[in-house]
């Protein structure tokens, strides 16, 4: 049986480079995570990957400081966990690239689209980091943005909840997971899937979206298979 996606935009959050210390990285949970990225890779899927900061620092709860430079202090968070997750990966014997969206060539490559779509032909695993490189956007445009660029088949958003519920699960012991859900639903029920910025774009560029818990990094495995695991959001 063949794979359910072949070219796949993995989108971590830098909290789940945590584990239980909610800060910082922990480096047994990178090496679990980074094991189950091995994994699908040897089994012939095509994997990118943008990563979080939020584990480092978050610019929207910086207080009084301007946004912009906020921001672009969250780009660099996300470089310090792109960099943790090449090192892991390496030691696991994946070929790693990491592309920044802010020339820093001395530590990565700059993102160039052609050469990110190379990279994956050639089985090697891609790193993005900085976000878009814009102050204002979230890691989670950065993934719809770069899915659409490598026209990748599926964003895999690995989080702290195992799927899309019709209410919060944290306050409604009732709430209803969905396994399936049409973007136009989502925004008529205002589900909270993603910033309004991605999800639009993933809605407009035709890209699923699958919400699953990475509390079993299996699940990455899982999801290329085409397993049931979490939520699938895409048009109808």
């Amino acid at each position: 049986m063949g794979l359910a996606y072949k070219r796949v935009l993995i989108k971590l959050s830098g909290e789940a480079l945590a584990g239980d210390k909610k800060v910082g990285l922990d480096y047994d949970k990178v090496t679990e995570i980074c094991e189950s990225i091995r994994d699908c890779a040897n089994l012939g899927a095509q994997i990118a990957i943008v990563v979080g900061g939020g584990n480092f620092w978050r610019g929207r709860s910086s207080g009084k400081m301007d946004r912009t430079r906020a921001d672009h202090m969250g780009m660099l968070a996300t470089v310090i966990n792109s960099l943790a997750l090449a090192d892991s990966l390496e030691q696991l014997g994946c070929d790693v690239r990491v592309q920044t969206a802010i020339a820093m060539q001395q530590i990565a490559e700059p993102y160039i689209r052609s050469k990110a779509v190379r990279h994956l032909e050639k089985g090697r695993v891609i790193i993005f980091g900085c976000g878009t490189g814009n102050p204002f956007f979230s890691t989670d445009t950065a993934s719809s943005l770069r899915a659409a660029e490598i026209d990748a088949d599926v964003i895999l958003k690995a989080t702290l909840v195992d799927g899309v519920y019709d209410s919060d699960p944290n306050k409604n012991p009732n709430a209803k997971k969905y396994d399936q859900v049409s973007f136009t639903q989502v925004l008529n029920q205002q589900l909270n899937v993603m910033d309004m910025t991605a999800f639009s774009m993933c809605r407009e560029n035709n890209i699923p979206v699958l919400v699953f818990s990475l509390s079993d990094p299996h699940n990455l495995v899982r999801a290329i298979n085409g397993e049931s695991v979490g939520t699938l959001v895409h048009n109808n």
